[in-house]
């Protein structure tokens, strides 16, 4: 089997209601949709969810990566040899994880499709049957985000992902209100997303935090301050995530020498796809260290990717794949019980993409032969 060409559609998903993080708002969000096709007739889908502020991408930038640098030396290669395919990509330019990542799930739906499996499948197999969802709280006022976790909570949600990262007494007012809002029996994870900068400021508010029963606090500090982490997590007893500190094999050997967090997320658009995602899952399973998929905010393609990682690992403990449910028009159809998700048992990514709404939603697009 042969790749023989590359679709490219650079898209603005629309957004029901802006999210909001610590580093920027978002009214829509772009996303570079790919559809790879072979000589066999079979295609894959595959995403590339840049951020200039975690993977160090743009998303004109990587439209281009993809189509001048990384199409022209994928095309001809055998999907199914991703090893090779990496080395290749790597070899070709250094980093653009979500440029790769787009290029390695469409092939994982390839090889899906082509063997009549799911990709879990290719994975290990199934080891979850059912993961339950986290509503992620955009930053705003503190009674607004207490509304909004009472509502979800009402629709059947029972763990909370809340987005703070501004100032420090802002923020201990907006989870104390949340926690007050939703009860003991909530859980309540808290993404700071680098906005406290350092320890210092990180430590001021745990002091704070210390009674609300959270499950854990992710990535207080800037991206690369791992020793920050080790400080923080030296003096409290409150779980600590890193998210935008993790990119790959390197970053995670760093942290599981200096025992800097106690659980790691890893995405997709940080790593570059499926492929050396599992490799960063095998890591933290020799560490003992849980493991949480997270996302960029991604259509079901690059949600589904995350999934079928997801399911496939014992150690990967928790998901926070909800883009397509913040999205008021979606590529596919990857389908929520909310407030749980379930895998199906087609093949590839199991989902239909519509080219009709990618169309739509299409800034500009390209084919690479």
């Amino acid at each position: 089997m042969e790749i023989t060409g590359m679709k490219l559609f650079a898209i603005h998903l629309p957004l029901k209601v802006p999210f909001v993080v610590s580093y920027h708002t978002y009214d829509y969000m772009p996303s570079i949709i790919i559809k790879l096709e072979t000589d066999e007739g079979i295609f894959g889908y595959g995403e590339a969810v840049a951020d200039e502020h975690v993977t160090g991408e743009s998303w004109e930038g990587t439209y281009q990566t993809l189509k001048h640098t990384l199409a022209p030396v994928i095309i001809g290669c055998n999907p199914m040899n991703l090893e090779k395919l990496h080395e290749i990509m790597d070899k070709t330019i250094y980093f653009a994880p979500s440029a790769k990542a787009g290029i390695d799930i469409a092939c994982h739906d390839i090889i899906g499709k082509k063997l009549e499996q799911p990709v879990y499948q290719l994975l290990g197999g199934r080891y979850h049957d059912e993961f339950s969802i986290t509503h992620v709280l955009s930053i705003g006022e503190p009674n607004e985000m207490a509304n909004e976790a009472a509502a979800m909570v009402k629709q059947g949600y029972n763990s909370f992902k809340m987005k703070v990262g501004t100032e420090v007494k802002q923020d201990v007012m907006r989870i104390r209100a949340v926690r007050d809002r939703v009860g003991e029996d909530i859980s309540i994870r808290v993404d700071v997303n680098q906005g406290w900068k350092n320890s210092a400021n990180t430590l001021v508010a745990l002091r704070s935090l210390g009674d609300l029963n959270l499950d854990w606090i992710e990535q207080p500090v800037l991206a690369d301050d791992i020793d920050g982490m080790v400080d923080i997590k030296l003096k409290t007893d409150i779980p600590l995530m890193i998210d935008e500190g993790l990119k790959g094999t390197r970053e995670m050997r760093e942290i599981i020498q200096k025992r800097a967090a106690d659980k790691v997320n890893i995405k997709l658009m940080k790593c570059g796809g499926i492929y050396p995602a599992m490799k960063l899952a095998h890591q933290a399973e020799i560490a003992g260290i849980e493991c949480q998929i997270g996302s960029m905010v991604e259509s079901s393609i690059g949600s589904a990717a995350g999934f079928h990682v997801a399911f496939s690992k014992k150690n990967i403990t928790s998901v926070e794949l909800t883009g397509p449910l913040k999205f008021s028009k979606d590529v596919g159809n990857l389908q929520y019980d909310v407030p749980m998700i379930r895998l199906t048992e087609k093949s590839g990514l199991g989902i239909d993409v519509s080219e009709k709404i990618v169309n739509e939603l299409s800034v500009f697009q390209d084919r690479v032969q």
